[in-house]
């Protein structure tokens, strides 16, 4: 259709005359009420952003010398921000000598993933970094179904070697 023609028939039906695709041979025009698509649009994309989950990065600080208690007392803080929605973030900070034992901070990082397997995922491996060792834990899409799994191939690993 014409140019001259469709703008006609625009007019005529109180509408504007909306290229879609500029691009197109020939190009494809659609005849619809602009504000009212601009404004819908813009509602679509205030509901997006309404329905977003901020990802929140929780910090939990541990030395490799922790004693149980203290150590059972990080693991509650831990279990109550991932049961939250919350990533955690657990940095083992190395001062002195301790820093040339890195597989006590290691395993203590280990330890803290086994205890926490039912609700968590083990999102970034432990890493030193500096004085600083960390490893990052994500709550579990659904709990339940994959660290049963995890916990099952540890435990016949151990019934094979053992």
């Amino acid at each position: 259709m014409r140019i001259e023609d469709a703008l006609r028939l625009a007019q005529e039906s109180d509408l504007d005359l909306v290229e879609v695709a500029a691009q197109a041979r020939p190009p494809v025009c659609k005849l619809m009420d602009y504000g009212k698509f601009k404004y819908e649009s813009a509602q679509k994309a205030r509901e997006s952003r309404r329905n977003q989950q901020l990802t929140v990065i929780k910090e939990q600080k541990l030395r490799p010398k922790i004693d149980k208690h203290d150590y059972e007392t990080k693991r509650g803080h831990v279990r109550r921000f991932l049961e939250g929605g919350n990533k955690v973030k657990v940095t083992i900070m190395f001062r002195g000598r301790e820093q040339s034992r890195p597989e006590l901070g290691y395993r203590l990082l280990q330890r803290l993933a086994e205890d926490i397997g039912d609700i968590a995922v083990v999102e970034a491996a432990p890493k030193q970094d500096g004085r600083n060792m960390t490893m990052v834990l994500a709550p579990t899409k659904k709990p339940g179904k994959k660290p049963a799994a995890a916990e099952a191939a540890p435990a016949e690993a151990a019934a094979a070697e053992g």
